[in-house]
């Protein structure tokens, strides 16, 4: 995943517990954004990019790409969502600029489009290029899933092959109403109106939630993140939920693949 932090960046750990910027003393740096725009109260306002910064953002979307060619990796997904450099140059709430890259939808997705054209051109057409975007911004007058649609269209016309549909990030006073697979309608309604696959995320925890995304054409793929964090194996266990051959199963993992026999009451010890 090739991804730019934009006014995100200089930030804590996530898992230490402490939100917003590093400060300057203790190693953190101005972030750059689209616009002069913090994302809240306790990220310190990023330095608005011009043209040249800009292109040398492309150029390094370029060199990230052929690193991963030559690292051997078979698929790339440029990171278009989530609040971070180019979902802040899409979505107005973040992008406030009057030049060639704000002020009308075009315009705010033109460095999107040109990361993906100049990441195509390296990438082999023989190996996956996915986009990753939020097809809402949660928040009124923000992003939103028809303009995710005409993005897509593009994107598609671009080369890229499959679009990876999440939501939010860009706002603090996005209110998101999750839920199981609270994302998906937005993946489908892309897969449906543009013409290109689409993956789905969020909430997806159960194999049969899963297979029944995919059966009834909502998404072309599903993505885990979350899920395979609590358990590395969820895809191996699925396979054995939803009947599988047990073919995807290492040889060595071959005698766990399930149990031969139920447990049964009787088989408990006080």
């Amino acid at each position: 995943q090739l991804a730019h932090a934009g006014r995100k960046a200089s930030t804590h750990r996530p898992w230490i517990g402490k939100h917003g910027s590093v400060k300057p003393e203790d190693g953190g740096w101005t972030p750059v954004g689209p616009s002069k725009i913090a994302f809240d109260p306790q990220h310190t306002p990023p330095s608005e990019l011009n043209e040249s910064q800009i292109r040398d953002i492309i150029d390094d979307f370029v060199a990230a790409a052929k690193r991963a060619l030559v690292a051997g990796f078979k698929v790339v997904e440029i990171h278009a969502a989530h609040g971070y450099l180019l979902h802040q140059f899409l979505s107005p709430l973040s992008n406030q600029r009057r030049d060639s890259y704000g002020s009308c939808f075009e315009n705010r997705i033109r460095l999107t489009l040109q990361v993906t054209e100049a990441v195509r051109e390296v990438w082999p057409e023989s190996l996956p290029l996915f986009v990753r975007v939020s097809a809402t911004d949660w928040v009124e007058d923000g992003w939103n899933p028809d303009e995710t649609v005409e993005l897509a269209k593009r994107l598609k016309g671009l080369g890229a092959d499959l679009i990876d549909v999440s939501s939010g990030g860009t706002s603090m006073h996005a209110e998101i109403p999750t839920g199981p697979g609270y994302q998906t309608r937005f993946a489908e309604k892309v897969r449906k109106e543009s013409g290109i696959a689409t993956g789905t995320v969020g909430m997806i925890t159960e194999p049969a939630q899963a297979e029944h995304i995919l059966r009834t054409g909502q998404a072309d793929l599903i993505f885990l993140a979350r899920e395979l964090l609590r358990d590395p194996y969820w895809p191996l266990h699925a396979d054995d939920d939803l009947g599988g051959n047990k073919a995807t199963w290492p040889a060595q993992y071959q005698r766990a693949t399930s149990r031969e026999q139920p447990i049964h009451e009787s088989d408990l010890r006080d």
